[in-house]
């Protein structure tokens, strides 16, 4: 009997182990599903013919203590060498554009077929110069509240520039958890525009925990940026500079606001008239400059017939509500005067991506959000960050190489005044100012700079404006292999 009683406890024991580890597992399987084991495979989405040629994975990682903050991306495979190409993790600016933007506008394999869409059913086509013919590229929607990224708290939707960056490294370690095959690819973090901003204390962060001994170590290569944001006082500062050499104001005009504003076009002390008249002059010879790419025409159809007078140096984008209501027309107003738009491209973008059919193929969480946007600019974000020039000096001690790239008609953020930062720097140039070509043509110029351990090259897309691989994607596809495979330019 006492033997029957002791198989009994033990078998009740053994009972209550394998119930408690059964749980555990159950814990752990959805803890993995809310965070970095939630992917799918795409075989093939609304409005693309046939299944697509490519590897597309879409997913949420988890980050923060509860994993409160549920980031969405979009997870292209290299379509050449996969085992070896490098792994980019590509942020787009804002703050708050959708990763979308850059998989289908910029860089990705993607692109909308103009011709062949209508106004409610738009169709896609592949990109011939997608960067994923070279690098497996992870197109992420951050910060959160961008794209399909979403919070499960209120208090978890405030965030900023330190925040953001937090929670992308976050992300960015329990990604390369969940596919250790790619920890050994060469990684380079990559954005544009305000992501000049986030990229360089990214890389920071990653370079600070890879030395610390964070798990898992990171193969940190270097960092691109195209038309970045860097130092956004002296970014904007450097659009008068700018269009004085695109002849869009005078040269004696220029010479007068730089002697009268004392160099200071942002913070202007009103009670110097003779700055204050040049200003005015400036801001009536550059209020229908389309600031994106100064030689594409100024939308009056899409911008408000009575604009809201701003600033010269503000940007007056298509705004959110002007898209709202255009893409849910049932045909595009004015066709004659749409055509050479570029915003009206972009309106495609809410049809497609807020259609249920294409939230399912992509996997999105239902309830999620309410509305996906192109860009979000209702954000709870504080720029905490004011200027990412330090991390570039910072990161100029350590063995990485950066790709900084502009278009030279781009008038948000100037060639000029990034060149400016560059040479700050004081690195040591290794190649002066020249230009580099594309089938016999000249795609724009570069320089290179390097010291012991860094190496950074400079280069203007010819042509181009904001951002460059949306105007000029042949030529930044030559541009970014070239660089990948460190040959010149």
């Amino acid at each position: 009997m006492a033997r029957s009683r002791v198989c009994n406890m033990f078998m009740d024991a053994t009972f209550s182990h394998l119930l408690l580890l059964l749980l555990l597992l159950f814990l752990l399987a959805v803890s993995d599903v809310n965070g970095v084991a939630s992917h799918s495979i795409i075989k093939s989405l609304p409005g693309f013919p046939g299944n697509l040629p490519f590897k597309l994975e879409t997913g949420y990682v988890g980050v923060g203590e509860v994993e409160e903050i549920q980031f969405f991306y979009y997870f292209i495979e290299s379509e050449t060498n996969p085992e070896d190409d490098p792994l980019v993790l590509w942020l787009t600016g804002g703050p708050g554009c959708s990763a979308f933007s850059g998989l289908v506008y910029e860089i990705g394999p993607l692109l909308f077929d103009y011709a062949n869409s209508n106004w409610n059913s738009p169709t896609l086509t592949l990109n011939e110069y997608s960067w994923t013919k070279i690098a497996n590229i992870i197109f992420l929607d951050s910060p959160v509240g961008t794209g399909f990224s979403y919070a499960t708290t209120l208090q978890a939707y405030n965030t900023s520039d330190t925040l953001s960056v937090a929670a992308n490294y976050d992300f960015l370690r329990k990604w390369l958890l969940a596919h250790p095959k790619y920890l050994k690819n060469p990684l380079y973090i990559a954005g544009d525009s305000y992501a000049g901003i986030i990229v360089p204390v990214l890389v920071q962060e990653i370079a600070n925990g890879n030395e610390v001994g964070l798990k898992p170590s990171m193969n940190l290569k270097g960092y691109m940026l195209g038309n970045p944001g860097t130092t956004l006082h002296d970014d904007y500062n450097s659009r008068i500079e700018f269009s004085r050499g695109m002849a869009l104001i005078s040269e004696k005009l220029y010479q007068s606001a730089k002697r009268n504003c004392k160099g200071e076009f942002i913070n202007i002390d009103t009670s110097n008239k003779l700055c204050v008249n040049d200003m005015e002059v400036i801001q009536e010879c550059l209020k229908k400059i389309k600031h994106p790419h100064i030689l594409e025409p100024w939308c009056e159809h899409i911008y408000s017939p009575s604009p809201k007078r701003l600033k010269w140096y503000q940007r007056s984008p298509i705004t959110e509500d002007s898209l709202d209501i255009l893409s849910s027309v049932s045909q595009p107003p004015n066709n004659n005067q749409l055509k050479g738009c570029r915003d009206y491209n972009y309106i495609y973008s809410y049809t497609w991506a807020n259609d249920q059919n294409v939230q399912n193929a992509l996997h999105v969480r239902k309830g999620s959000i309410n509305q996906w946007k192109r860009c979000n600019k209702n954000l709870s974000y504080i720029k905490d960050v004011p200027s990412s020039f330090d991390y570039h000096r910072n990161l100029i001690d350590k063995h990485y190489r950066s790709l900084i790239y502009s278009g030279d008609h781009d008038m948000l953020i100037p060639h000029v005044g990034t060149h400016a930062w560059i040479e700050a720097l004081n690195l040591t140039i290794a190649a002066d100012w020249k230009p580099w070509f594309i089938d016999g043509q000249i795609g724009g110029y570069t320089m290179q700079y390097s010291n012991e351990k860094y190496q950074l090259t400079f280069a203007t897309v010819k042509g181009a404006g904001h951002t460059a691989p949306e105007y000029k994607p042949k030529e930044c596809l030559a541009m970014i292999e070239r660089w990948f495979s460190d040959y010149p330019l």
